[in-house]
């Protein structure tokens, strides 16, 4: 059995994917739906998982314009965390946190969580208050995050070595042991397995270009591939929220922003810890499975649709990172991206029903890879039931005009 599968897998290695079988169907759309979603990243295949496993849905169909993953799913940098300050938020991240530890036996599909923990650097006071208000409200929660001394921070992380005229000296750190790293891909992966395998179907290379409207609900949408009937649309499409929204006559308080990050060259482990030094305007970095060292910081401060990345953001994140770990000056920059993230005044997520009945709109916000579960779960109740689920109930669109807003704009630095 065991030389089968090597010679099994040595053939297919060299047949270029001709005999690997399909993990999901590639069928054409159908006329009528009873939900359709837009958006096959993360967030739009989970909730096709969800709508079949936890309300009986099945007859849907998740549109993507491109190809399964390809957007801002296969742009982040893995990194999942329930580090918050707002009361709201606090158990709807920690409620993700717990789906991804128990995603790969759900899904049978191996997303290679890896609860890694954060060191988040205090390096001023206004950091330390900031720190000690998270702390507070996170241990309400029952979440784990508390301050820790130079010596285990040394010791968590062998290689700190900061350097002696550093602008800005490291005093201290606050630790989340659960925060870690889940293989993006893998997660839009196996939400679409699961999504197909209950009858849903994954329609690629088929992009939205309008939202068909008739006495003040949705009756379908417009589609490279035709047009497709549903009695509901759901919307997942990071980056691109107004312009979806704005087919279908409303206008969302979002500002797309570039989110930059880049990796250097593969090298031995030395990294176990999740990284942030967030004086430095938000910087962090962690090392992948490959080994590359992942850096990133917060989003540029203007709004852009560019997938790509400006020298200033490598500059100032390089800088804050050799000043913590000077011997990484040697590393190579591998390759640079930027993802987009729709970003509402207040930081946090928008999941919500609109005025238009039947359209429902998912915006990560600051959010992004680390909600995905979480969201994609809450967003399918939000579009069975019609009515929010319990913990995304205060992301609705209505917080922006009843003023009950949920401030998080300040901790939105990594992704």
């Amino acid at each position: 059995m065991q030389r089968y599968s090597i010679f099994s897998l040595a053939r297919n290695a060299l047949s270029h994917h001709r005999n690997w079988q399909r993990a999901w169907r590639s069928p054409a759309p159908k006329a009528r739906y009873n939900a359709v979603i837009i958006g096959g990243g993360g967030h739009g295949l989970g909730t096709a998982h969800y709508l079949a496993t936890e309300h009986g849905l099945t007859n849907i169909a998740v549109l993507e314009k491109g190809w399964i993953g390809g957007g801002n799913t296969g742009r982040n940098t893995m990194t999942v965390r329930s580090n918050f300050l707002r009361e709201a938020s606090v158990p709807f991240h920690e409620h993700s946190l717990d789906l991804y530890r128990q995603l790969s036996r759900e899904l049978n599909f191996n997303t290679m969580t890896n609860e890694r923990g954060m060191i988040t650097f205090i390096q001023s006071s206004a950091v330390n208050r900031i720190a000690m208000q998270m702390a507070n409200t996170m241990h309400i929660y029952g979440a784990d995050y508390r301050v820790i001394g130079l010596d285990e921070v040394r010791r968590r992380i062998p290689i700190f070595e900061p350097a002696e005229d550093m602008r800005m000296p490291i005093h201290g750190a606050v630790y989340q042991p659960r925060a870690s790293m889940v293989r993006h891909d893998a997660v839009a992966w196996g939400f679409a397995r699961s999504a197909d395998a209950r009858g849903a179907d994954i329609i690629q290379n088929c992009e939205v270009t309008g939202i068909l409207r008739e006495g003040g609900r949705v009756t379908g949408v417009e589609t490279t591939r035709g047009v497709i009937h549903a009695d509901k649309v759901g919307m997942a499409v990071a980056g691109h929220g107004s312009v979806v929204a704005g087919m279908a006559g409303i206008r969302l308080p979002i500002v797309t922003q570039p989110l930059q990050a880049w990796v250097s060259e593969p090298i031995k482990p030395v990294l176990d810890e999740i990284v942030v030094i967030r004086s430095y305007f938000g910087t962090y970095l962690m090392q992948s499975d490959k080994g590359e060292i992942v850096v990133g910081q917060g989003c540029d401060p203007y709004p852009s649709y560019a997938q790509r990345g400006t020298f200033p953001i490598i500059e100032d994140a390089t800088t804050a990172m050799l000043e913590v770990f000077p011997s990484f000056r040697r590393l190579k920059l591998l390759r640079h991206w930027a993802g987009m993230l729709d970003m509402v005044y207040d930081g946090s997520p928008v999941i919500s029903r609109t005025d238009l009945k039947g359209f429902y709109v998912d915006l990560a916000g600051s959010g992004g890879f680390k909600t995905t579960p979480a969201a994609a779960r809450t967003f399918a109740h939000l579009i069975a039931r019609d009515e929010p689920h319990p913990l995304a109930a205060a992301y609705e669109l209505n917080r922006f005009s009843n003023g009950q807003l949920i401030p998080e704009g300040g901790v939105s630095a990594n992704r």
